[in-house]
């Protein structure tokens, strides 16, 4: 998703609540220049895991904001951990994952810890909007199982890898039998079949 940076569209994000988990100070007042610039008030500025944490504790958040932090990935960590506390609303609320550097392995950890999406840095207020509003389109379900919290992985629904089996409820079986119960009423078909009209 493209934004034209020459469009009069207007966005105002004045009543969300954001958590910025950011412990460069440089990275904290961009953060917080991007987003009060989308009209955003409730900033809560953490500079610490352990911050973060006790934030998502005490107040109803609708952005997480968090940067990977460093080699140690505390960033990743944090994330998991929201994802698990099962703190409602909180663990579901939309996570966008900042770093440094964005290699395959980086995007895949993202991924498996629950983020929505993983930004480089630096950072530009349109990319960080165009990833805001393609999380409040995109409509991916939210996943919860024994190994994994957060939204649906797969960004394109094409079913099930060919020769594996589906393990998800709404997955269909690789080979679709003949049917053993019919789909409609006898009733329903004669319904049907009385009101369209066949030119011959």
């Amino acid at each position: 998703m493209g934004l034209n940076p020459e469009s009069r569209a207007r966005f105002n994000l004045e009543r969300a609540s954001v958590l910025l988990l950011e412990d460069s100070t440089m990275g904290m007042s961009i953060l917080v220049q991007i987003l009060t610039g989308f009209g955003v008030k409730t900033l809560h500025r953490c500079e610490s895991v352990e911050e973060a944490q006790t934030t998502v504790q005490k107040v109803e958040l609708d952005l997480v904001i968090a940067d990977a932090l460093g080699a140690g990935g505390e960033g990743y960590d944090f994330i998991k951990w929201l994802r698990q506390s099962r703190i409602e609303p909180n663990c579901f609320a939309p996570v966008l994952l900042t770093a440094g550097h964005t290699p395959r392995d980086a995007v895949s950890k993202a991924r498996d810890c629950g983020a929505h999406f993983i930004m480089a840095k630096p950072l530009t207020p349109i990319t960080v909007l165009e990833r805001i509003l393609w999380i409040s389109k995109e409509g991916r379900r939210f996943v919860e199982c024994d190994t994994y919290m957060g939204p649906d992985r797969r960004f394109k629904n094409e079913g099930v890898p060919p020769g594996t089996v589906g393990r998800r409820r709404d997955d269909l079986p690789p080979v679709v039998g003949e049917a053993e119960t019919p789909n409609m009423e006898q009733d329903v078909i004669d319904g049907l079949m009385k009101t369209r009209r066949v030119e011959l």
